[in-house]
């Protein structure tokens, strides 16, 4: 079975100096249908304006990860990392017992876009911990690279919990299929272009929740980027 969301369906709020779009029940968005999928508990879209950015603020037992698609994104947490995220880099920070981080973007005329991801870990009281690493789009052409993994797997980032999210480009022929295993969960989040996910199109902005299925088929893709979370049920 696969269920699809369109891109307009999503949460939005307009801060001013940040716009964001919310896939699941976040902020001062909330659906009851929509609160989270297996593990997965969020998918925003932000982006945030030249000279401004989230302060200080704190977060405990979640594994978040920033996946930078323009711009760049400033971090500076308790753990004692200052960090640039640029465009190619997925960044991993373990929350654990507890962390302050803040994200600004701080160049001058330019909006930083982000994917800002949240999933729940399968441990909790943890020490804090951060992991960055840089995913060239060779990697990710024609492919699904997998970024995110519990053990690291082919060089991803350590998530301390049960999903992997792998990250793909397509263009044209350019085509990919994936096993699945039917016990777990799976979703596919367009971030842009267009792309057909099991013979169905989705756009920029679009989902695919897909459950009890066997496998996964990206094809026909047009300037498209993907992320692929296979989660537990």
């Amino acid at each position: 079975m696969m269920t699809l969301r369109t891109s307009s369906e999503r949460g939005y709020a307009d801060h001013g100096w940040l716009k964001s779009f919310h896939s699941f029940s976040f902020a001062g968005y909330y659906d009851p249908a929509h609160m989270e999928f297996g593990n997965l508990r969020v998918i925003n879209e932000d982006r945030i304006a030249a000279g401004r950015g989230f302060g200080t603020h704190r977060h405990q037992n979640m594994e978040i990860i920033s996946y930078v698609l323009s711009g760049e994104l400033a971090h500076k947490d308790s753990m004692g990392n200052v960090k640039g995220i640029p465009p190619g880099d997925v960044q991993r920070m373990s929350a654990g017992t507890g962390v302050q981080h803040s994200e600004f973007n701080h160049a001058e005329g330019q909006t930083t876009h982000f994917l800002q991801l949240w999933i729940e870990p399968n441990v909790t009281g943890i020490a804090p911990s951060y992991e960055q690493k840089t995913f060239s789009e060779a990697e990710k052409r024609g492919a699904l690279r997998l970024v995110a993994s519990p053990d690291g797997a082919h060089g991803s980032v350590t998530i301390h919990a049960d999903a992997k999210i792998y990250a793909g480009l397509f263009e044209g022929t350019e085509a990919a299929t994936q096993a699945l295993d039917a016990r777990r969960k799976t979703y596919v989040h367009l971030i842009r272009g267009q792309l057909e996910v099991n013979g169905q199109v989705l756009r920029s902005g679009d989902s695919a929740a897909l459950q009890l299925e066997s496998e996964l088929r990206l094809s026909q893709g047009q300037a498209a980027e993907v992320l692929v979370f296979d989660l537990a049920a």
